[in-house]
């Protein structure tokens, strides 16, 4: 059985990340409907300053300072930091990357007018504490951007059997099944922590039904796109968005 959670991952691929070829480059696609739904919420990116929890090799980082946003990003894997502070030299972007881990981020209290973490939240090893984390550096209103993955069966079956074992998509090991997190276990730990104006719609990546998953996998395969859906379908993927208490 491969190890489950290989976060070592990040750092053998690293110099892939920008690589079109390279299956991690899919991440790459799934930000213009990330951020159509985060746009719906921050109608302007320009001047607010950004921490990326969890940024990899820099895709939504450069994607929010071309947008005009003052970024920061952190990662847990140092070669996915030097990966994105070169290309990031390369494409003249002045984004501010920083090796740490989101239970312990090296920011000062209300440092931020927002905080995005995608793909993120299903990896860490200390879920409370990085949402702890995220709360405190954000400003009193600031906002939380987010999209993880459900733990049900059916996210068990298209992430882990399909798209890891089977198809071979998704390298073999990445995800922890138990590391998944319910929407209500999110939100009820955000709640706790001093989050309001939760939001959490279905993030469906591969459609809803089986015929939908062939279809949009052919379709991911032929165009490198994806059809993206958003919904009130939790069961794989959601996304979604909570503001920081102002007297919080």
């Amino acid at each position: 059985m491969p190890q489950r959670n290989d976060l070592d991952f990040y750092n053998r691929v690293a110099d892939e990340w920008w690589c079109e070829t390279a299956k991690i480059y899919a991440l790459y696609h799934l930000n213009p409907a990330r951020f159509q739904y985060f746009d719906h919420h921050i109608s302007s990116w320009a001047g607010l300053k950004v921490l990326d929890v969890g940024c990899g090799g820099g895709f939504s980082c450069e994607y929010l300072a071309r947008r005009g946003a003052i970024v920061h990003g952190i990662d847990q894997s140092p070669s996915c930091i030097a990966a994105a502070q070169k290309h990031a030299s390369v494409s003249q972007l002045a984004i501010d990357y920083c090796h740490a881990y989101a239970e312990s981020l090296p920011y000062p209290d209300q440092s931020f007018d927002v905080v995005v973490c995608v793909d993120v939240l299903e990896h860490v090893a200390d879920l409370q504490q990085t949402i702890a984390e995220i709360h405190r550096v954000l400003k009193p209103g600031g906002m939380f951007c987010f999209d993880t993955i459900n733990r049900t069966f059916k996210s068990k079956l298209i992430m882990v059997w399909l798209l890891e074992d089977w198809l071979r998509q998704i390298p073999r090991g990445i995800h922890d099944w138990q590391k998944f997190i319910k929407p209500k276990e999110l939100q009820n730990l955000m709640v706790k922590k001093g989050f309001e104006a939760i939001e959490i719609q279905g993030f469906n990546v591969l459609g809803e039904t089986v015929r939908e998953n062939i279809e949009a996998y052919l379709h991911y395969r032929k165009t490198g796109a994806f059809k993206i859906r958003f919904s009130d379908n939790t069961s794989v993927m959601y996304i979604g968005k909570a503001k920081r208490l102002s007297t919080s």
